[in-house]
């Protein structure tokens, strides 16, 4: 009897739920379509202002070419056509994306209404090029033809394209939001007319279900709900009749016993946590440095096969030749001894650079400080640059430090990583602009800087300026040890040393020393 008033009960209510979620997916389906498509149209919207504004700039900027000749603002004229033909692209996307949902009606002229845009805009910029080609010596407001392009074809031609666009999509806009309004009416209105028809059920249902059931149902369901919950604690303690009352008794030694396996649980789940967290944090850890061991090990090996195998070869090479001479002459011998030589001194420097990072790496770089006064080390350097690159304007600002700053350094090495710095700079940047050295006090840390006007350094090439072997993507000059062995230099000495560069602006590089002497 109970199961059949149950089973009709819950078989009306889960009817009444589906119809209520079958409208829901309905109005949250149609609700999401026309939010979509309204979407498109502010994106279409908020793109046609963004060309108008492009354009305009575009505009401005070929008027300049007009006036002062047509190299001014080329850089910014492509850079614009190309951001004017992105929105266009876009804006075709949005179109076609808009009448493929909305239909043709709908979205009547707003593709064709692009094309002829595109087209007046092309048209535009041909007219600006032709008329600084065939520019006349007539004073600019006097040309009929520019007077023309700028009062006819864009201020009226084009500003009323842009504006039919614009409203067009407006209309758009406010029509689709319309059609949400009126949406969210309907299922207004039918929530309302749903709930009006089932809460009397509903509330039926649940009198029929308070007053009905057994209180032993009700007792044992809520015992079953503590126990689900985690509340062991006697979860029947009224007594009930006869017949329920086994079943009483059941329920609560399943619910001690429950409540001390619960207790050994926790305590074994909190003791495997921590052991297994240890053990992987340990695991975790000696893995990291294998890999980064192993990853220096075999980028080392490589970067030194690489390195060595051309000033060999070239040494086995010149040494192979010169014995196949049949008649070899003391100048072909003291040709390849010369060859051989050179290459045999630029191993001995590979070497020795290797040799200067390895010991940095393993904190045995081994320093001669003494007290240094740190302007005249950079006058000396600055002046022997200046003798190797006498074209080249060169200047040292000193003027916020004074005359006796002394700094705890090994001066034959900050005279190498200066050397390093300088080098790049007049390698990587051209003649005829400036570099400046120049150096401050920073509390206990002076800061020297060498700033070149170069087209500056990438981000990617940045992050690994001062990894081994790591050269500039434009030069292959170099073994690309010079700013590794900087920076191991700088660190032994307790300082760091940092990059700041701007494309087509120039790099500096900044070396920040202890006053003091480092630990």
């Amino acid at each position: 009897m109970y199961k059949h008033k149950l089973f009709y009960f819950g078989l009306t209510t889960a009817f009444i739920l589906l119809v209520a979620l079958t409208c829901t997916a309905i109005s949250a389906h149609l609700t999401r379509e026309n939010l979509k498509q309204s979407t498109i149209a502010q994106s279409l919207l908020v793109e046609h202002q963004q060309l108008s504004s492009i354009s305009y700039r575009l505009f401005k900027q070929l008027t300049d070419e007009v006036i002062f000749g047509q190299n001014a603002n080329q850089a910014n004229v492509r850079n614009k056509q190309t951001l004017i033909a992105q929105s266009l692209t876009n804006i075709r996307k949005l179109e076609l994306q808009q009448r493929e949902a909305l239909g043709v009606d709908f979205t009547q002229g707003s593709v064709e209404d692009t094309d002829e845009l595109e087209q007046l805009l092309y048209e535009i910029i041909k007219e600006f090029k032709l008329v600084v080609v065939s520019m006349s010596t007539a004073p600019l407001n006097q040309q009929d033809r520019l007077r023309s392009l700028l009062e006819v074809t864009i201020d009226d031609q084009f500003r009323e394209a842009i504006n039919s666009a614009v409203s067009r999509q407006s209309r758009v806009v406010a029509a689709i939001n319309a059609k949400i309004d009126t949406l969210n009416t309907a299922m207004v209105w039918f929530t309302i007319g749903l709930g009006a028809l089932s809460l009397p059920l509903i509330i039926y249902g649940c009198y029929w279900l308070f007053y009905q059931l057994y209180q032993p149902l009700i007792l044992i369901r809520n015992a079953t709900n503590a126990i689900a919950s985690g509340q062991y604690q006697q979860p029947i303690s009224e007594k009930l009749d006869d017949e329920f009352q086994e079943l009483v008794v059941s329920i609560n030694q399943l619910a001690a016993q429950l409540q001390e396996h619960k207790a050994n649980e926790t305590k074994s789940r909190k003791h495997l946590e921590f052991t297994v967290e240890q053990r992987t944090s340990e695991l975790t850890n000696a893995n990291l440095k294998l890999t980064k061991i192993d990853s220096r090990r075999r980028q080392f090996i490589a970067d030194v096969s690489h390195e060595l195998r051309t000033p060999l070869t070239i040494i086995r090479g010149e040494a192979q030749v010169t014995l196949r001479l049949k008649s070899a002459c003391e100048e072909d011998y003291q040709a390849t001894l010369t060859a051989i030589l050179e290459q045999s001194v630029n191993l001995s420097r590979l070497v020795d650079d290797l040799l200067l990072l390895t010991r940095a790496e393993m904190n045995q770089l081994n320093l001669e400080v003494e007290a240094t006064k740190i302007k005249p080390l950079l006058h000396s350097e600055v002046l022997k640059w200046q003798r190797r690159h006498q074209e080249r304007n060169i200047s040292l600002m000193t003027d916020l430090i004074s005359d006796d700053t002394v700094v705890i350094i090994d001066a034959p090495r900050i005279h190498q990583v200066l050397s390093i710095l300088m080098d790049n700079a007049t390698k990587y940047s051209p003649s005829d602009l400036p570099l400046v050295v120049s150096v401050k006090q920073n509390n206990t840390f002076i800061v020297i800087s060498v700033k070149d006007a170069g087209k500056g350094i990438s981000a990617t090439e940045i992050e690994n300026i001062f990894e081994r072997f790591v050269r500039f993507s434009k030069h292959n000059e170099g073994l690309g040890l010079g700013l590794p062995i900087a920076k191991a230099i700088i660190e032994a000495h307790g300082g760091q040393i940092t990059v700041e560069s701007v494309q087509g602006e120039g790099s500096t590089f900044s070396v920040t020393l202890p006053i003091e002497q480092a630990k």
